[in-house]
């Protein structure tokens, strides 16, 4: 009848129960349970499976640029990272209250991993996150555009929690890449989160974004409010490898 029953809750996927069950069988404590005890365990194992299988989907759909976690942050004092606004931000506040992320420094000093580590974060508490580099983001955009799949590129970012959008501005916009930018920004405004890091300071975003109304557009939507983080120093790659 076990064996039933085990075979039973695989083929409907519930696999944290048929976990628990089948380690309680072995450990011969399925007999010393109660039937409320019992259901509770095999509720709570099914619960858990499913809340981590969750995690993990929401970190493999982000595509992270690192492994990062907000343990590994390095507070250096000459980087000027504020360890109280990192650790207010890895609460994840800002994404329920529909707020940006402004992360900006020279190359190297540690932006797309605090990024990513903030993210890594958002999929811990159960929040859906993309990253995306700018440069191929606004590529795929634009082959989309293209290809007729454009609208359902822009559905998918637009569905998100929280979207990462890392080395913005190394190249000014063209008009196709402004308008996608407007349009992702639009879609988010008061609705969702963003975080963008750059090695251009939001002063002279102008020049990258080109066009002057669409440029205070952007810069009205995102700015005005935002967490800033600007980071100073030499570049991390230094002391440790494989930090941005």
């Amino acid at each position: 009848m076990n064996t039933d029953t085990l075979e039973k809750m695989r083929k409907m996927k519930f696999y944290g129960m048929a976990r628990a069950f089948k380690m309680s069988l072995e450990a011969g404590k399925a007999e010393q349970f109660t039937a409320d005890q019992m259901v509770s365990l095999l509720i709570e194992s099914e619960w858990d499976d499913r809340h981590n299988r969750s995690i993990e989907r929401h970190i493999s759909n982000a595509r992270f640029r690192y492994k990062a976690a907000i343990e590994q942050i390095i507070y250096d004092q000459d980087r000027s990272v504020d360890r109280n606004q990192i650790l207010r931000l890895a609460e994840c506040d800002f994404i329920s209250r529909n707020e940006n992320i402004l992360i900006t420094g020279s190359t190297g000093i540690g932006k797309s991993f605090i990024a990513s580590a903030i993210g890594h974060q958002a999929c811990l508490l159960g929040y859906k996150t993309m990253y995306f580099n700018a440069s191929k983001l606004f590529s795929q955009l634009k082959m989309a555009k293209g290809d007729g799949t454009y609208a359902k590129e822009i559905s998918r970012i637009e569905k998100q929690h929280l979207i990462i959008i890392d080395d913005f501005g190394i190249q000014p916009l063209d008009g196709h890449n402004r308008s996608a930018l407007m349009e992702i920004i639009e879609d988010r405004h008061a609705k969702a989160s963003l975080i963008i890091t750059a090695q251009v300071p939001v002063n002279m975003w102008h020049e990258v974004i080109g066009e002057t109304t669409i440029v205070d557009a952007v810069l009205d939507r995102i700015v005005h409010g935002a967490h800033r983080i600007e980071l100073f120093g030499e570049s991390m790659r230094k002391k440790k490898p494989m930090v941005n």
